[in-house]
């Protein structure tokens, strides 16, 4: 698009992306396209509900075509929905429906019958079209049905998706400009909590071992996972053992692993490794409201002040300064002075803020620190190593948590939109100073970029600060520690909170004039919300009283950011919540959330309406029953999975089996080496267990699973109610 301030942005050009494509590309699709003109008669959208039957009669008989509704019709007018009506096409005949006003899900239930007649033609097409008073027509989308395979089948019935009318010429490839793009499709079928039990039992058993067992199957995770893709795996893995209260455990393992192939300590957990990919997770899922507590002032003054920063000679633009009529060009030592004091400024105010959050630190985080730091002095003892334990801890704290959040801080929610090039330049440079930090600052970070110079002092004294916070952090008492085992098995999932506009339905469903802004709050126990982030939170929305989370149509409120929460209230009654979001990703967020939560909720609805109840009907099918099932069909299980969504045991238990059996040739050759290689007094995994047969327990698992996803049915019942289905991210 080509954004215009006063009137309507203009569309420069698009790239379609069919689900054929990307299923074409099963690790994603990756790389430039070209875009192409925006046509409307290919903006589709939608299916439409046919009864096709051959009805036979005097000589050939009688096509027969019942055109009953249709659901998410494209919206053409500017209210934000349709006026569809339906043009069946055969043999040179022409019917139409009725048109149904201001609906993108219209009901018809109309009828129309055609002569079969020998030579006729060989098919049948529908069209959806949007009708228009004054101007002309808008295409909806068509279906085209072959008559020889209905003849054959006498009768057939479904929901048919809109296809595009293709038969215009292009434009030459390219001459609009191109987009890169990474793309990827995941539709996976979660089976009931039984099926991965095995799995689940299997992994936790190795990591509650430990070095203590074989070792054999998480290292050879890491060894089977190509880099690409170790971390997501690390991802699916880490949430799947802080699901079972073993995070810790499972770190732990993951360092002992790499401390114990690890020679030289300046390399320690510097690589692409599975013990920094899970780390790096660890910290995101877990650790991302105290990131925002401690960087959060510190980033909105930042991109509020938007101050000229620079400490590279060889990039100082110098400008003019001064008052009115008295401007004079600031020399060049005068930008780069002003640039540092600005830098310790900000780099002060972090250390500091750093250094009073010991204890909003998450307590899990803190002791995975202190395991950390254990290991690693084990491992490194001596005088000559006395900073790697620090540099350990800072490696994950500084380089791969707080540092990056810093260059791309709405990447971490900390803004809602990009930086531009100037905060842009100045939170680069807070964050290779927060990465000097880090290094305890070494000779060899200074070396690096000698103009980075002037914060030294400030650097140094960050360094004193932050080994006095790891220190503090790492010192936990036996006690604490201990409170702390106990509550691993029961952590909250990470929370969704933010503003946003209520619109609550009234008495018969009539809707009160306006929203009303208030800050929400999701957990795993209920949807709160309150007037500020710090007021007390009243609970709206139990999570197990929650029916679906779908969108609203655009006409409804004449917003595109709308959704409604179903649910039924304390006396069993279905009511119906509608929020509004600032942005479509931020609608995209608290629908994939709220979905997530609620996945093993009872009674989940098949169907609703994506409009509202006003007056005397629904307005996006105009039926006149409020209790009507809806009329467009759920999703439920349609997720982004992202790093803060809500956990999903299985759904992350799946995505392990899914990886685990891309690499199974590799595990059947590792079987066969340690089986031909099996030695008497051989590490055990527990009674008259050796190292092979875990890996034999770990492929009959795969296998019972691949033969569970055929079946469907060969999987012991679940421990808790679940609804199988696809899942797509």
């Amino acid at each position: 698009m080509d954004e215009d301030a006063l009137s309507r942005d203009d569309v420069i050009g698009k790239v379609c992306l069919t689900r054929d494509t990307l299923a074409a590309h099963p690790k994603g699709f990756s790389g430039w396209t070209h875009l192409t003109e925006v046509d409307p008669d290919e903006e589709v959208q939608g299916e439409i509900h046919l009864r096709l039957e051959v009805v036979p009669g005097t000589l050939a008989g009688r096509l027969r075509c019942s055109v009953l509704e249709a659901r998410d019709l494209a919206p053409k007018d500017r209210n934000g929905a349709s006026d569809p009506f339906v043009r069946v096409r055969y043999n040179g005949r022409t019917q139409e429906t009725s048109i149904v006003k201001k609906s993108c899900y219209p009901r018809w239930n109309e009828t129309f019958e055609f002569d079969l007649d020998e030579g006729a033609a060989e098919a049948l097409c529908v069209e959806a079209w949007d009708w228009d008073l004054v101007s002309r027509n808008d295409f909806l989308g068509r279906v085209v049905v072959n008559v020889q395979r209905l003849w054959a089948a006498q009768q057939e019935e479904g929901w048919f998706r809109l296809q595009p009318d293709q038969s215009k010429s292009r434009r030459g490839e390219g001459s609009l400009g191109s987009l890169q793009l990474e793309v990827r499709l995941r539709d996976e079928t979660v089976l009931p909590s039984g099926c991965y039990q095995p799995l689940v039992q299997l992994l936790c058993r190795e990591v509650k071992l430990g070095t203590q067992g074989s070792g054999q199957l998480i290292s050879l995770i890491e060894e089977t996972t190509s880099t690409e893709c170790r971390q997501e795996v690390a991802t699916n893995l880490l949430k799947l053992f802080l699901g079972q209260g073993l995070a810790k455990d499972f770190l732990d393992l993951l360092f002992q692993l790499e401390l114990g192939r690890t020679s030289e300590a300046n390399t320690l957990f510097r690589s692409n490794s599975l013990a920094s990919k899970s780390m790096e997770s660890f910290l995101k899922v877990v650790g991302m409201r105290y990131l925002h507590g401690v960087l959060g002032p510190i980033i909105d003054r930042v991109f509020e002040e938007k101050k000229y920063v620079e400490l590279d000679p060889s990039k100082v633009e110098v400008k003019d300064v001064g008052c009115s009529g008295l401007h004079r060009p600031q020399t060049e030592a005068e930008v780069l002075e002003q640039s540092a004091q600005t830098l310790r400024i900000h780099l002060g105010a972090l250390l500091s803020a750093l250094s009073r959050s010991v204890r909003a630190c998450p307590a899990v985080v803190r002791a995975t620190f202190r395991q950390l730091f254990r290991r690693v002095r084990e491992r490194f003892p001596g005088a000559q190593h006395e900073n790697v334990p620090f540099i350990a801890v800072t490696s994950f704290l500084c380089l791969r948590f707080l540092s990056p959040a810093i260059m791309a801080p709405k990447l971490f929610h900390l803004r809602e939109r990009h930086a531009d090039a100037r905060t842009s330049r100045t939170l680069l440079l807070l964050a290779k100073a927060v990465q000097n930090v880090g290094n305890m600052d070494t000779p060899a970070s200074r070396a690096k970029e000698a103009w980075m110079e002037p914060l030294q002092p400030t650097v140094r004294q960050g360094v004193a600060q932050l080994k006095d916070f790891i220190t503090k952090l790492v010192d936990i008492e036996e006690k604490e520690e201990l409170d702390l085992q106990r509550t691993l098995s029961l952590q909250a999932p990470p929370v969704k909170e933010g503003p946003l506009f209520i619109h609550r339905t009234k008495g018969k469903g009539h809707l009160m004039s306006s929203f009303k802004k208030l800050h929400f709050s999701l957990t795993t126990e209920a949807l709160s919300f309150a007037k500020t982030p710090s007021s007390k939170k009243s609970a709206l929305i139990k999570l197990a009283n929650i029916r679906a989370a779908e969108k609203v149509e655009e006409k409804s409120f004449g917003s595109s950011h709308v959704m409604q929460v179903i649910y039924e209230d304390e006396a069993g009654q279905a009511q119906t919540v509608y929020l509004q979001c600032k942005c479509v990703n931020e609608l995209n967020q608290w629908l994939s959330a709220l979905r997530k939560v609620s996945i093993s909720n009872p009674g989940l609805l098949g169907s609703y309406h994506p409009g509202v109840f006003r007056g005397d009907k629904w307005s996006c099918c105009h039926q006149k029953d409020k209790s009507d099932l809806g009329c467009d069909k759920t999703r439920s299980r349609v997720t982004l999975q992202e790093w803060n969504d809500p956990l999903d045991h299985d759904l992350e238990a799946q995505l392990i089996y899914r990886h685990l059996l891309g690499v199974e040739a590799a595990l059947r050759e590792k079987h066969r080496e340690l089986s031909a290689g099996a030695e008497t007094g051989s590490a055990r995994i527990g009674p008259g267990e050796a190292p092979e047969d875990a890996l034999a327990q770990l492929l009959q698992v795969l296998r019972d699973l691949q033969e569970a996803h055929r079946s469907g049915s060969a999987c012991p019942p679940p421990s808790e109610p679940r609804h199988p289905g696809p899942l797509q991210t």
